[in-house]
């Protein structure tokens, strides 16, 4: 009884050979593929596609930005990064020799087109050495000035800078930019779970064909398809992240979580996105002169070049103000601010290679991240896995029933 057994299940498989030889390969590929569409159900579409809210997709990471920015921030401004400490790093007296040259044109410039606005008569009239006397007199406290404005932005940056708002901004404004700090950072971590699939499909697809030669039941390809989907989704998943401590197991086995393993590999990458492309000099400047502390660091600079304006015009002060009046020359300074802030961002430029060397933020978030516990670790890349998991872990699990329908379906006709 048993050898007939044996005897028909070997006929049997011969004779649809290639059948049976294609399971483990198909679970192979099913593995793959749900490993692929999960992962890509992460990160895309940017924008929602569908009838909103119900039919139709957008990338989990997308879709939670704002979460997602927020976390990366967190983790950024608690672990990370200090503002504090990176501006302390710049020299307001070297601030002020490289833009030197530029600032003291804008202000020959602006003294000229201020006075000309507003007294065009007197300030024409005037003899040219007095005019000289009057704006070099401005010039040469200009240098000092930016100084002593970078000193009291150091001093005060909690009331102009806001880094936490400059980052969420900034990844809110562009999601694919958020997509890049786990796509990139996680690369290796993707490709394996991606190229697990493979294997660990492979491995279930031969219990499969053992499975199918014994029984032939029609219910055997969809629920191996539906758990070759579900398992090698959550399998990979935990294998990035667990253990977090290197772990024997059965003896000769030695394994660590792929994310915890790279850490010295994953802090220069993090560290090189976060200061190419987040925290650049470029976007803290603007952050300062156009974030929601603006108006303070306006009110601060607008201060000093009014103080400045009234100490050195000195004896042409009374003149001047005699000419145009007490009202307008207070507009005048005014003006002078605001001229002087309008082209703070295109003379700050001057500024970008120094304040990005000064502030050296790669190789500060570099060595932070290498003492970050492997717990606090995990949080730079984890909530991109947890948000929704369920969903990605549930779709392999579909598709791979789906796949395993249709070989029962191509097995019986």
């Amino acid at each position: 009884m048993i050898m007939d057994f044996i005897t028909k299940i070997i006929i049997d498989f011969k004779t649809h050979l290639w059948l049976y030889l294609s399971m483990p390969v198909i679970a192979a590929v099913i593995g793959y593929v749900t490993k692929i569409v999960a992962i890509r159900m992460m990160f895309e579409p940017i924008e929602f596609i569908g009838i909103k809210p119900y039919f139709g997709w957008q990338g989990i990471v997308p879709r939670k930005a704002k979460h997602m920015a927020t976390i990366a921030c967190d983790t950024m401004t608690s672990k990370l990064i200090s503002p504090t400490e990176i501006f302390n790093r710049i020299d307001p007296k070297r601030v002020a020799q490289e833009i030197e040259r530029p600032i003291l044109d804008l202000t020959d410039r602006i003294a000229h087109e201020v006075m000309s606005q507003y007294q065009p008569g007197l300030w024409e009239s005037m003899p040219e050495r007095m005019r000289n006397i009057f704006i070099n007199r401005i010039k040469a406290e200009t240098p000092g000035a930016v100084a002593h404005i970078m000193e009291n932005v150091k001093a005060n940056l909690d009331e102009v800078f806001d880094l936490k708002d400059m980052v969420i901004s900034n990844l809110m404004r562009d999601k694919e930019l958020i997509n890049s700090i786990f796509l990139e950072s996680g690369r290796k971590e993707f490709n394996f779970i991606r190229n697990s699939g493979i294997y660990f499909g492979f491995a279930i697809g031969l219990v499969q064909m053992l499975t199918w030669i014994l029984t032939h039941s029609t219910y055997v390809m969809p629920i191996f398809g539906g758990f070759t989907g579900w398992f090698t989704d959550w399998l990979a998943l935990k294998m990035i992240f667990y253990p977090k401590y290197p772990t024997t197991y059965l003896g000769f086995i030695k394994w660590q979580g792929l994310f915890l393993k790279r850490r010295k590999e994953v802090a220069s990458e993090y560290g090189a996105l976060i200061a190419d492309k987040i925290l650049t000099p470029s976007a803290i400047i603007e952050a300062v002169l156009k974030g929601p502390l603006a108006d303070n660091l306006f009110d601060m600079i607008q201060k000093h070049i009014h103080r400045v304006i009234d100490e050195q015009a000195g004896m042409l002060q009374p003149i001047v103000v005699f000419a145009v009046g007490s009202n307008k020359y207070i507009e005048m300074k005014k003006v002078v601010a605001e001229k002087m802030v309008k082209h703070l961002p295109r003379t700050l430029k001057h500024i970008e290679k120094y304040a990005g060397d000064a502030m050296d933020i790669r190789n500060t978030i570099v060595q932070k991240m290498q003492e970050l516990s492997p717990e606090e670790f995990e949080q730079l890349i984890r909530p991109a896995f947890q948000q929704d998991e369920w969903i990605l872990i549930t779709v392999g699990a579909v598709l791979g029933f789906l796949v395993g329908e249709l070989q029962v379906f191509l097995m019986t006709h």
